[in-house]
């Protein structure tokens, strides 16, 4: 049986703590979670929180971030709404690889390539209305190959 957790943030960094213990918990609550798995999954849910944080205050808009959590049996699915600008995809540039000296002057935008390395799953939809990062992980097995999908609506 699936248990659902669903929070509403005010898009304040401060609440990107609360959600990331709050979600790390609720997978915990497996008695077969690795903790390794569910370090990566608070990560990866930190970086989709901070960016939508950070989309909203772009956009100057006070509405909250949903934030919802579904447990069942190993797998966790986690989605982060935001009701920023959206973004192009398209404009997403690609991280230097770790070799490249250019990485070394690669200071922001890590979070999306970051959650794509951590969890088992990751879609992004991103349209006018907002941002839905979705990331799927099965927590009691090493990590998988990933499977990514970055889409507008």
């Amino acid at each position: 049986m699936a248990d659902t957790i669903v929070l509403r943030v005010p898009a304040k960094s401060d609440y990107v703590a609360v959600v990331r213990v709050i979600l790390a918990a609720a997978a915990a609550i497996d008695p077969d979670s690795r903790d390794d798995r569910i370090d990566d999954l608070r990560v990866a849910v930190s970086e989709a929180v901070t960016n939508a944080v950070e989309s909203h205050q772009m956009n100057g808009t006070d509405s909250h971030i949903e934030v919802r959590c579904v447990t069942e049996d190993h797998s966790v699915e986690v989605t982060v709404r935001d009701r920023g600008p959206g973004f192009d995809s398209d404009t997403v540039p690609v991280m230097p690889a770790p070799e490249d000296p250019a990485r070394l002057f690669w200071e922001s935008g890590l979070g999306l390539p970051l959650m794509r390395r951590l969890v088992d799953r990751t879609d992004i939809t991103s349209d006018d209305d907002g941002t839905l990062v979705r990331l799927v992980i099965d927590t009691s097995t090493e990590p998988e190959a990933h499977t990514d999908t970055i889409s507008p609506s």
